[in-house]
């Protein structure tokens, strides 16, 4: 006779996004938070980030942009959640942009192993991933090695049981793209503009073990972080 593993469920700290993705976020799951630049990636991670991050359970946030973290938390630290006492105590920042430009994945999962094991997170943030995937395909590296490595990323962050997000731009969901295969969660964010006004949308387009609410769900972005609006018969 087996018995069920039970999955605990973290809390976000983003208003409504619990109730959006059925309960909250999976513990030790891999997810993808995607969209077009400008749509709210950044700071829907930071947001997650310092809620979840403590001491005894630090976050690491790896970067893969040209720019440095530091102006990055420029602007993030604009938001009410941000905590700069918690930087370097709760939440890691760590700039992979030089293993990132040389094209090989082989060195970008090394030092991300590496950081990993140095700090034992349990949390990762990839941000963004979706520079990866151009360094491999600016290398001619094939679509297999990519695979194979968001494959071994997704397994050693299991074992090390740690809750991983890769933020990364995409555009089209329909894309063939390994990431979306093997992540447990793709949390899809939309924007547009309507009538002069920016409208911004959220899909919860997978989310294993648990059933989440199917549909767009508006967001917002103000002074104290993201803001998601469930259906009005939850609230």
């Amino acid at each position: 006779m087996t018995t069920k593993v039970t999955i605990n469920r973290l809390a976000t700290g983003v208003p409504g996004l619990d109730d959006v993705l059925g309960g909250g976020l999976p513990e030790f799951s891999f997810n993808l938070i995607a969209g077009q630049p400008g749509s709210g990636k950044t700071t829907l991670a930071h947001q997650m980030m310092f809620a979840l991050a403590t001491p005894e359970r630090p976050a690491l946030y790896l970067t893969v942009l040209g720019e440095p973290p530091l102006k990055m938390l420029r602007y993030q630290q604009q938001f009410d959640f941000f905590k700069p006492g918690e930087v370097n105590r709760s939440v890691h920042f760590v700039n992979l942009a030089d293993e990132t430009l040389t094209g090989d994945l082989d060195k970008v999962l090394e030092r991300i192993v590496a950081e990993v094991e140095a700090r034992n997170p349990a949390y990762l943030f990839v941000d963004s991933f979706r520079s990866v995937m151009l360094s491999n395909e600016g290398s001619g590296n094939s679509h297999n090695n990519l695979q194979r490595f968001v494959q071994q990323l997704g397994m050693l962050m299991t074992s090390w049981q740690a809750t991983t997000f890769l933020i990364g731009e995409y555009f089209v969901e329909t894309d063939a793209n390994p990431v979306f295969t093997v992540a447990d969660g793709l949390i899809w964010m939309r924007q547009s503009v309507q009538r002069n006004s920016m409208v911004r949308k959220m899909e919860i387009m997978k989310m294993r073990g648990q059933a989440s609410l199917a549909g767009l769900h508006t967001f917002r972005i103000g002074q104290s972080g993201i803001e998601v609006f469930p259906p009005a018969s939850l609230v």
